[in-house]
């Protein structure tokens, strides 16, 4: 599998707390994220299993964040290593952080 291979990637929202969950062949991965009123979301936290690392999965969760927090109007903090990390890889979604 490719970086650039197209993943399917779910958001769920409960109250102040949602994620992206990405499933593929039995493996998973996972960014969470708080809600922190009507424009920010806090990403805290982002999971690969060792099945899908090198694969993409981990960028692609970030990706549809940004996707998402664009299309809303929202901000991002990221708190999350691995989004902040992403974040700094890619300039040309600036604009969807607060940091």
């Amino acid at each position: 599998m490719s970086e650039d291979a197209p993943f399917d990637i779910v958001r769920h929202i409960d109250g102040g707390h949602g994620r992206f969950v990405l499933s593929h062949d039995g493996a998973a991965a996972e960014l969470t994220f708080s809600v922190a009123g009507e424009t920010l979301w806090i990403a805290d936290h982002t999971e690969v299993d060792d099945a899908l690392r090198g694969t993409g999965a981990g960028q692609a969760l970030v990706a549809r964040l940004v996707a998402d927090a664009r299309a809303e109007g929202r901000k991002i903090v990221p708190l999350c290593p691995f989004v902040n990390a992403q974040r700094r890889k890619h300039p040309e979604w600036a604009d969807a952080f607060q940091v």
